[in-house]
């Protein structure tokens, strides 16, 4: 049954590209800079896509080098997650994406955020991702098996300064990607 879904989230993010190119062409002649309110984070626009002002400079990079898997990327974690928190690439393995949909709870680090682990191998592999909150409280949300595309999404309610963990063997059971990043711009 997942495979069924992960099939329909393929097609729908592939659709979901086509009728996004056109946003990013007129994103192009718009401010390059929103404004932060009380409910969302100031972000920045790279090529169409939504970027919270305070990501690195690698997450901008890889988001500018491929907008539209970042655009699939945000389509596989549903509605309204808009805004890239980061994007992490592992050796041409895998790319690591997460978003947030520009809520925030009770403070600045209560902020929901979906992760998704793209697989860039162009075979199936065993991986997955896991998502951990800033509050040790909260169990984590992971998702692992063989993909041939995604491993997630995976979500938390207040991810934001939490912690996304990406894993991926080769068919040897060789650890090809083992890694964690911190979920935004935390101190």
């Amino acid at each position: 049954m997942k495979t069924v879904i992960r099939i329909g989230v393929a097609a729908a993010a592939a659709l979901g590209l086509m009728a996004a190119a056109p946003a990013s062409s007129a994103a192009e002649h718009t401010s390059a800079r929103t404004k932060q309110t009380s409910t969302t984070p100031a972000t920045v626009d790279i090529k169409g896509v939504q970027v919270d002002e305070k990501a690195s400079s690698d997450t901008r990079r890889i988001i500018e080098a491929d907008a539209p898997a970042a655009v699939a990327a945000a389509n596989v974690c549903g509605s309204g997650y808009t805004i890239s928190t980061g994007a992490w690439r592992h050796d041409g393995y895998g790319t690591t994406y997460t978003w947030t949909d520009g809520t925030s709870g009770a403070g600045y680090y209560d902020r929901p955020i979906c992760a998704v682990f793209f697989n860039d191998s162009g075979y199936t592999k065993y991986m997955g991702v896991r998502l951990r909150s800033n509050y040790t409280a909260d169990a984590p949300d992971e998702d692992f098996g063989a993909f041939g595309s995604y491993a997630g999404p995976v979500y938390q309610k207040r991810g934001y300064c939490g912690t996304v963990y990406s894993y991926m063997e080769a068919s040897n059971g060789n650890v090809l990607v083992d890694r964690t990043q911190t979920v935004g711009s935390c101190n």
